[in-house]
């Protein structure tokens, strides 16, 4: 949706996509096509081929090199998409996928192109019953191949003898030997808050401060005794600035009067996540991460009510009058309570400089037995990103022995979770 309240509809379906674009300018539906096609040349390299594959050697990365140029992978979203699309809000509407995954579109690399053609191949899934239903499922399959979990557990060390990973030590002071350790933690926090800084060469806290973070995120949570029909499972709104706008968020970290939202409506695709008559949302603003001046626990809340009163007044008429519940998470929650460093929501920012062997990678460099999975690492961020990393995980962790149920000894494998 945009400023003036013209709106594009979003959709895998080509011919209806054409046809909106011959609305904005007939002149883009050619360059479209062509542009799709290239995306899906990006996708068979990009995603296809190297998502699950480790990145652990620079070799590795050179690799690919030839086939990153000559796909124009180096430049930037923006700059890939603008060479086939003269329209300016459908320059828009196809560079802002980055955001999906932390980056801004105008340094984010083309590479990320794929994002286009792996929405257009698969479309978007949306689990019933939320995340919670994953979470359960996962629960569930951990207890059936007895996976000890344990809730409520913050790790405060990552114990290393002889270069090499052998406990784990927890908030309450317990010790848990372990042969291994699989962290989905936010590698920068586990490098600088986890593990000693004498057991690191290459993790180095001034190497690490030295990287570029992803923005953080504000989103409200809502619910409301009403519901609105005409609303899509998701909306983007766009805000009056776009470049002005990232380049407050990733550059002058400074929190802009206007914004862009994200409106995610789970009650249009699932009912039963409301009461009868009843409808529940959360609404996504890209903010600075705190590496900015920001006070959140000041102008928190403020923040929200400029978007419910600017959601009552466009997509959400008669919001405030209904409004039944309401609460709210800023980078601070991102730093404190989910433990990623400088609050940043999709830990280090996708730059060309920071992606496949440029990214924190699955296997560690400094200590024998930490690997990584999640955003934090290589692929990066989203979710097919969070979940190819666990592929290359596979192919990293040491083969189980003949008959072993588990690819360690007996001890056991200790994942760091991030609370």
């Amino acid at each position: 949706v945009f400023p003036d309240g013209e709106r594009f509809d979003y959709v895998g379906d080509e011919e209806r996509l054409l046809a909106q674009i011959a609305e904005f300018n007939p002149r883009d539906v050619d360059g479209y096509r062509k542009l799709a096609a290239h995306a899906r040349r990006i996708f068979d390299v990009g995603y296809t081929q190297l998502v699950d594959k480790p990145f652990d050697r620079f070799t590795d990365m050179l690799k690919i090199v030839p086939d990153l140029v000559r796909l124009g992978c180096w430049k930037s979203i923006y700059s890939w998409v603008a060479q086939y699309i003269e329209d300016d809000r459908l320059r828009q509407v196809f560079t802002f996928q980055p955001l999906l995954i932390g980056g801004n579109p105008f340094r984010a690399p083309a590479i990320y192109a794929l994002i286009h053609w792996l929405e257009r191949k698969w479309g978007v899934e949306f689990a019933l019953g939320g995340t919670t239903s994953i979470i359960k499922g996962m629960v569930q399959l951990l207890a059936e191949i007895g996976v000890e979990l344990r809730l409520n557990s913050p790790v405060t060390e990552i114990e290393v003898e002889g270069g090499k990973a052998v406990a784990v030590r927890l908030g309450s002071g317990e010790r848990i030997t372990c042969s291994a350790v699989v962290s989905n933690a936010d590698p920068a926090f586990v490098y600088t808050r986890l593990v000693a800084a004498r057991h690191r060469t290459w993790n180095r806290d001034f190497v690490i401060k030295q990287k570029k973070l992803s923005m953080g995120l504000f989103v409200g949570y809502f619910g409301a005794k009403k519901t609105w029909p005409h609303l899509a499972h998701h909306t983007i709104v766009l805000g009056p600035r776009y470049r002005e706008l990232l380049e407050d968020i990733f550059e002058r970290k400074i929190l802009a009067d206007d914004f862009s939202l994200y409106l995610h409506a789970p009650t249009r695709s699932d009912p039963s996540l409301a009461p009868p008559g009843h409808e529940n949302f959360y609404v996504l603003s890209p903010v600075p991460n705190t590496l900015g001046n920001i006070d959140w626990e000041a102008c928190g809340q403020r923040y929200f009510d400029t978007i419910l009163d600017f959601l009552d007044q466009g997509q959400l008429p008669g919001l405030k009058q209904n409004l039944v519940t309401q609460r709210h998470i800023t980078p601070q929650y991102f730093e404190t309570t989910l433990r990623s460093v400088g609050g940043a929501a999709f830990g280090p920012e996708p730059r060309l400089t920071q992606s496949a062997f440029f990214r924190y990678h699955n296997r560690s460099e400094d200590v024998e037995g930490l690997y990584f999975v999640g955003a934090g690492t290589h692929p990066g961020a989203g979710m097919p990103g969070v979940l190819s990393s666990a592929k290359v995980l596979e192919r990293v962790f040491p083969a189980p022995l003949p008959g072993q149920r588990v690819p360690v000894p007996k001890d056991r494998i200790v994942r760091a979770a991030a609370s």
